[in-house]
């Protein structure tokens, strides 16, 4: 299985991302509301200011305080190294 650093040691299963988008629109802000009666949402902020929104396919949604373009950033740099099973080192944040 193969993990993606989504901020502060967090990690995520690639293959089990759906989406990666910005909590500012309204539809997104609905969704993470949701997710958070349903007790399916996972805060991965730190209490930071949320950042990304990470969407599975279990229906979980995941709160990142990295943006979305890093994290797809770091997807294609996995993408790109596939060969390499070392892990994703996060940038300064």
């Amino acid at each position: 299985m193969k993990l993606i650093n989504i901020g502060y040691g967090n990690m995520v299963a690639v293959s089990h991302i759906i989406a990666i988008v910005s909590p500012d629109s309204a539809p997104i802000k609905r969704m993470v509301q949701d997710a958070k009666e349903r007790g399916s949402a996972i805060d991965a902020t730190f209490g930071r200011r949320t950042k990304a929104v990470i969407i599975t396919d279990s229906d979980h949604v995941i709160l990142s305080a990295i943006q979305p373009r890093h994290i797809a950033g770091r997807l294609e740099n996995r993408e790109d190294n596939s060969s390499d099973e070392s892990e994703v080192t996060e940038e300064n944040e």
